[in-house]
């Protein structure tokens, strides 16, 4: 087992040690020469080297272990933690580095927790698909995620650009909406469609700096969703009221038209008989509403590209374009074909019989683009504007189903759908779906 002596204790020993020494080189050199200044003097010319010379050894390590704290708490100050001390001494001095190597420990520890904290938030906020931006106070952007660069700047990097001059080239509801100072939702149109976003704007202040964050959130698919999520309320409730009454209705007038029939009533029969299948076409009618309010979730399948509009063209008459090295499509099959069916259905409807629909298909970096082009009269800006909501149609026996169909279940499928009048004449409606994964 180790002694432990403290400092005080070690510098008192050898002082002492010291002291004796020179006593007993003064009674040694009295002894040879007996005058005693003499003797002091001759001791203290012996005695004072051999002190420095103890008094070196003793502080040599103290000093080297001084002088590597004074390194390590100036490691500490450039945040450099990882440099630890031999503890090789039992006294005070060993506990210093014991406490230092301990602090050190628990700085690296500490640091790397928050390193990883801010790589978990980092990750998450470069992720997720609300934009995000910051600035200082010279109005520069100092911070943003992925989604705020490709809302604001095609993808490309924004750090160190004013916000007003990014917002100066966008459309005009962005600069409206930051410069108002208040947080709320705006909507912008353009040639294809209207996209609607919420801003969250806020002020703070950091490093004794007030710095704005601007919090920008799409809100259009979220929108659509609840409107067809009450669509589809109504439309049930009014399936279930009409169905209660029908069904009676139908059996009422079979039993009406059975007992005309059996007592020679043939006109009553007729008017029965009329009344029955109204009531049986208005419940075929109801039953293809009711169908759009329990559209199933889409199955996903790899689907190979070229063969799948190849195959479509045995069904619906129109010109492919489609490339044969196409990636596949991830997509319930049935639904997709049930949509460019109804698509190509309504372009040869609206076209001339010299006019073939048109159907393209492009891969993007990041996602599907399928074009269903026709040569018909095209759309007003009111029906442009209504085409997507259930029961709105231009058809005169039309139920007003077919596109919002279409437009539920490409957004089942994360993708979106967009209609627009074609330069000299006709309708484009372009379908742009994500490249999803099994």
């Amino acid at each position: 087992m180790k002694i432990r002596l403290s400092l005080e204790a070690q510098l008192s020993l050898v002082i002492t040690a010291i002291t004796i020494v020179a006593i007993a080189l003064i009674t040694t050199i009295h002894y040879w020469v007996e005058d005693l200044w003499a003797a002091t003097i001759l001791s203290a010319a012996l005695t004072i080297p051999l002190t420095l010379l103890l008094l070196r050894r003793f502080m040599h390590p103290i000093n080297r272990i001084l002088s590597s704290l004074n390194d390590g708490f100036q490691n500490f100050l450039d945040n450099d933690f990882s440099v630890s001390l031999a503890k090789t001494r039992n006294d005070e001095l060993g506990e210093l580095v014991g406490v230092y190597n301990r602090v050190g420990e628990i700085l690296r520890t500490e640091r790397l927790n928050l390193y990883q904290r801010e790589l978990l938030l980092d990750t998450v906020i470069q992720t997720t698909p609300l934009s995000l931006v910051l600035t200082d106070n010279t109005d520069a952007i100092i911070y943003s995620n992925s989604a705020a660069k490709q809302l604001l700047h095609q993808g490309k990097a924004i750090n160190g650009i004013a916000f007003q001059k990014l917002l100066s080239q966008q459309p005009d509801p962005f600069l409206r909406s930051v410069n108002s100072g208040q947080s709320g939702l705006f909507t912008v149109t353009d040639k294809e469609q209207i996209e609607t976003y919420h801003l969250t704007q806020s002020q703070f202040l950091l490093n004794g700096r007030q710095h704005r964050l601007f919090l920008f959130k799409t809100l259009t698919k979220e929108i659509n969703r609840q409107e067809v999520a009450t669509w589809k309320k109504v439309i049930r409730l009014i399936s279930h009221e009409l169905n209660n009454s029908l069904a009676p209705i139908t059996s009422l007038a079979h039993s009406g038209k059975t007992l005309c029939e059996r007592q020679g009533e043939e006109k009553l029969s007729s008017i029965f008989s009329t009344m029955g299948e109204r009531a049986r076409y208005l419940q075929t009618f109801i039953e293809g509403y009711a169908k759009f309010a329990r559209l199933p979730k889409p199955q996903i399948q790899r689907i190979e590209s070229y063969s799948f509009f190849s195959d479509l063209t045995q069904i619906s008459n129109f010109e492919l374009s489609c490339p044969l090295d196409s990636p596949p499509i991830f997509a319930d099959p049935a639904q997709l074909q049930q949509v460019l069916i109804n698509l190509i259905k309504n372009a040869h409807e609206a076209s001339e019989s010299d006019n073939p629909v048109q159907v393209s298909v492009t891969f993007l970096n990041d996602c599907f683009e399928i074009k269903v082009k026709d040569r018909g009269k095209g759309m007003s800006e009111k029906n442009l504007a209504n085409a997507l909501l259930p029961f709105y149609s231009t058809k005169a026996e039309g139920t007003g189903l077919g596109l919002p169909l279409c437009r539920e279940i490409i957004e089942a499928h994360g993708g979106k759908i967009m209609i627009v009048n074609r330069n000299g004449g006709g309708l484009k409606v372009t379908i742009v779906l994500p490249l999803l994964k099994n």
